[in-house]
């Protein structure tokens, strides 16, 4: 139930909140990245700016969440803005790295094609009524895609290319399985309280269905 400071909030503070506004940081310096990779191409993309960025955007995705949580401004822009700012970090600097021939074509395309698949898809049950519920395994994947970036930009490992494949390789695969999970949550979601076949409802459900999430 909403308590007496939540009713009386202005419907502007869950918009223009310090949480979106992290959120919104990352993802307008998120460019900057982009540059900063593309014109290391001599290096391969490396550089220890691009590494710096890297560190930024990742500690800022930490930071809006929490800042969400504790000043208990959880909001739908908040739930769109977030994995959005996300998406753009992750497929921009990727494909600048295909760009600068750091990361191979194919692996990154896959990556792309997930990321887009998997957003229409869930805007398209959510259009019937129904709601998929985001997975921790999702927060995981971003991790991960993040890990494989930093290592592809990582001056220290210029000249070793079969480490930054792999770091792309197991990035993919993760994606691709989580991709995988949403579909068959997809198939299972029955309502839009975000609970699936077989799944009991916790009292925990309401809260966390407002909670920011990712795919």
């Amino acid at each position: 139930m909403m308590n007496k400071d939540e009713s009386c909030r202005h419907p502007l503070a869950t918009v223009v909140s310090p949480a979106n506004l992290v959120s919104l940081s990352r993802l307008l310096l998120s460019p900057l990245l982009f540059w900063t990779v593309l014109e290391a191409d001599v290096n391969s993309g490396t550089s220890w700016l691009a590494v710096f960025l890297g560190f930024v955007l990742a500690a800022s995705d930490i930071l809006d969440g929490h800042l969400a949580r504790i000043r208990g401004t959880v909001s739908k822009w908040g739930a769109f803005i977030d994995p959005l700012a996300d998406k753009v970090v992750v497929i921009g600097t990727a494909l600048c790295l295909v760009e600068v021939e750091r990361f191979h074509l194919l692996p990154v395309v896959l990556l792309t094609l997930r990321e887009i698949f998997i957003t229409l898809y869930r805007l398209l049950v959510a259009r019937k009524g129904l709601s998929i519920p985001a997975r921790k395994s999702a927060k995981w994947k971003t991790t991960i895609q993040g890990i494989a970036l930093m290592i592809a930009v990582m001056p220290w490992l210029e000249n070793s290319q079969w480490f930054v494949d792999f770091g792309l390789w197991v990035a993919v695969a993760f994606t691709v399985v989580t991709g995988i999970q949403y579909l068959m949550d997809g198939i299972l979601a029955t309502s839009t309280t975000g609970c699936l076949l077989y799944t009991s409802p916790s009292p925990r459900d309401g809260l966390l269905s407002r909670m920011p999430s990712s795919a």
